[in-house]
């Protein structure tokens, strides 16, 4: 893979805008929807369920741009960058989810089975967007 660190610098800045963009969104549904929270309702509160269908689009928007931004940067775009991208990124992001979502306690975190039985189809749609991202960006790339 060439220039492993641009990579991860622009999947991080991928990875971190859609988890804003899915936090601000919650926030919105609460506050200026009003739609119950997690403390006014059961599981992650009304707020929270009503993006779920939303965060497929955000990944599959947010992420082949920042895939292109990185693709743009290097010397030669190969498939096997692009291939390496891909793997990489869906397979950080999996990591990163546990992690991140399951494994250490905040106020937003979710058992194993929120996040990986309840929360389908999205995480399924979520992890095959950032799969597929490199592919868009790179079929854009060859234009």
């Amino acid at each position: 893979m060439e220039n492993f660190g641009f990579s991860m610098l622009w999947y991080c800045i991928a990875y971190t805008i859609v988890t804003f963009i899915g936090m601000f969104h919650t926030i919105f549904n609460i506050t200026v929807l009003h739609m119950k929270s997690m403390k006014e309702s059961e599981g992650m509160g009304e707020g929270y369920e009503k993006t779920k269908p939303w965060h497929p689009l955000y990944n599959i928007i947010i992420f082949p741009v920042f895939a292109y931004i990185y693709f743009k940067g290097l010397n030669v775009v190969t498939f096997q960058n692009c291939l390496w991208t891909s793997l990489i990124w869906g397979t950080v992001t999996v990591v990163v989810d546990v992690f991140g979502w399951v494994i250490i306690k905040h106020p937003w975190s979710l058992s194993f089975k929120e996040f990986y039985v309840d929360y389908q189809p999205w995480i399924t749609l979520i992890y095959a967007a950032i799969y597929a991202a490199p592919f868009i960006a790179y079929g854009i790339v060859l234009l």
